[in-house]
C-alpha cells in the first residue's frame, strides 16, 4: 500500500472503522499474523468481529476502505497500514466473496460484494424499486452513478 494510503491518496469509507474496529471480546478470534497487533493497537473497541471481517475484499477494495478510515480520522503510520492490509488481505479475502444476489441484496450486501460507496448501493436498491428485477449487467449498468468498468470487473459475483 505504501504512499497509495496517505491521506492525500485517500479514497476513504466507514467500511474502514468496519475493517480494523473490532470490539474487545472479539480479538482471540482474529488469526494470528502479521498486522493483528497493528489491527488492536489501533481499532480496538469501536465495532463487531463478524461485522469487521464480513467484508471479505481484494486487495483494491480492502485499499479503499483503509483510505477511507485515514480520511475519518485513524492516525496510523504508512508501514502500520501497510501490515493491516497485508493481513485483511490475507485473512479476509474477496474469493472467499459469496455471490452479490443483485435482485435481493441488501445495502450493505452491493457495498462489501461489489466495492460500491454506500450512495451507489442506495441507488441501486432505489433503481430497482422503481424499475423491477436487473435481468443482467446491462440493466445494472442503467443505475445512475455506477461506474460500469468496475462492474464488469466484478461480474463474476452478480448473480441476477
Amino acid at each position: 500500500m505504501t504512499a497509495r494510503c496517505t491521506p492525500s491518496a485517500s479514497r476513504l469509507s466507514t467500511r474502514v472503522f468496519l475493517a480494523f474496529a473490532f470490539c474487545a471480546g472479539a480479538w482471540a478470534q482474529l488469526p494470528d499474523g502479521p498486522g493483528k497487533p497493528e489491527i488492536e493497537r489501533l481499532c480496538k473497541g469501536c465495532h463487531e468481529l463478524a461485522k469487521s471481517v464480513s467484508l471479505r475484499q481484494d486487495r483494491v477494495a480492502w485499499e479503499t476502505t483503509m483510505a477511507k478510515m485515514v480520511a475519518l480520522g485513524v492516525k496510523a503510520k504508512d508501514p502500520e497500514l501497510n501490515a493491516i492490509l497485508d493481513y485483511l488481505v490475507k485473512n479476509f479475502p474477496a474469493d472467499e466473496v459469496p455471490p452479490v444476489q443483485v435482485n435481493k441484496a441488501t445495502a450493505i450486501e452491493l457495498e462489501s460484494g461489489l466495492s460500491l460507496k454506500r450512495s451507489q448501493a442506495a441507488a441501486v436498491i432505489r433503481y430497482r424499486a422503481a424499475n423491477g428485477d436487473f435481468k443482467s449487467i446491462d440493466d445494472l449498468k442503467k443505475v445512475p452513478g455506477l461506474d460500469p468498468a468496475l462492474l464488469d470487473a466484478k461480474k463474476q459475483r452478480l448473480v441476477f
